[in-house]
């Protein structure tokens, strides 16, 4: 009994050795980086209505109405530049690689919900693509969709290019600067992420770089940006998962497209193709809030990533090793 008792906790203490070497070489790789085209701070005007976004000065501080009732102040929710950095071990230049930009819903922080609660980074890492993740911050762990500066026609493609100086530096080697500008994107957009996916497609000034968009849960709006999106790049896939809480804009969305003859899938089989459409209702009864960790399966971000063709990650690829120059 005794023995069989120190093999348990010889386990349990290899188990943990074991996840802090899998935290830090996720840390090693994984950055948080301010950029002058972040999301914010923006004081520009809202699209939809024309008006200022900050629309209140008391005693020379800046806020915004907020849709949902109240006052954001701009110190506290829309000020933050940083960027999540993160470069997957066995990353690879060499190969055929994606970057993986993922918008985050409401009521999110960086390092606390998309790294830490959705474990966004990890399943990035565990899809098997050979891909890079940047992910920025919007409204600071506040109910606000805004897209900010990705109103603004051109800003995302702007975004991506200082991103990649970044994730060029992040990598090492002079050549992998290249790389990292024209690199094919991935657009990934969960909940409130929907607002500035949206403009991203209709105004982002990189529709040349966008090999997919991926909506989990992320349909609250725009349809029309979307749905002309659809039409007009077909040489990209789109896919978007959804449960009770975003069905009624996926049922408009599939409509809109249904008229406009573009042929429509209803599950997710490998692989995502080029050209192809798909939604995918999944369990009315699911938690919206859960929905980017467990949805149709665990981990649905990981099993849609797994399913795009002609990045994977080889046994053959290279550490990405970090400030290496």
């Amino acid at each position: 009994m005794t023995r069989r008792l120190g093999y348990w906790l010889a386990g349990l203490c290899a188990l943990a050795l074991a996840g802090d070497a899998a935290a830090a070489q996720l840390a090693d790789n994984l950055q948080y980086v301010p950029l002058n085209n972040s999301p914010f701070p923006y004081a520009g005007k809202i699209p939809a209505s024309g008006e200022a976004f900050l629309d209140v000065n008391e005693n020379r501080r800046r806020g915004h109405t907020a849709p949902r009732g109240g006052v954001r102040w701009e110190d506290q929710t829309y000020s933050d530049r940083h960027v999540l950095l993160y470069l997957p071990k066995g990353f690879d230049i060499e190969r055929p690689a994606v970057m993986v930009v993922y918008l985050h819903g409401n009521l999110a922080i960086l390092r606390r919900d998309v790294a830490g609660r959705q474990q966004v980074p990890r399943q990035v890492a565990q899809s098997g693509l050979n891909a890079v993740l940047v992910a920025p911050q919007f409204a600071v762990d506040a109910n606000d969709s805004s897209a900010g500066k990705f109103w603004e026609p051109g800003v995302f493609a702007r975004f991506l290019a200082e991103a990649g100086e970044h994730l060029a530096r992040l990598y090492g080697g002079e050549r992998s600067r290249g790389v990292f500008a024209a690199m094919p994107v991935v657009l990934v957009a969960y909940s409130g992420g929907y607002n500035p996916a949206a403009y991203v497609l209709a105004t982002g000034g990189a529709e040349s770089r966008l090999r997919g968009v991926i909506l989990l849960d992320a349909l609250y709006g725009e349809t029309d940006k979307f749905a002309e999106w659809i039409v007009r790049r077909r040489g990209a896939f789109f896919f978007s998962a959804y449960s009770r809480s975003s069905r009624a804009e996926n049922l408009v969305l599939q409509r809109m497209l249904g008229e406009r003859q573009i042929k429509l899938g209803r599950r997710l089989g490998p692989p995502l193709v080029s050209g192809s459409v798909t939604f995918l209702a999944t369990d009315p009864d699911i938690e919206h809030k859960d929905f980017v960790n467990r949805a149709w399966v665990a981990d649905p971000l990981r099993a849609v990533l797994a399913r795009i063709p002609g990045y994977p990650r080889g046994p053959s690829a290279r550490p990405a090793r970090p400030g290496k120059r």
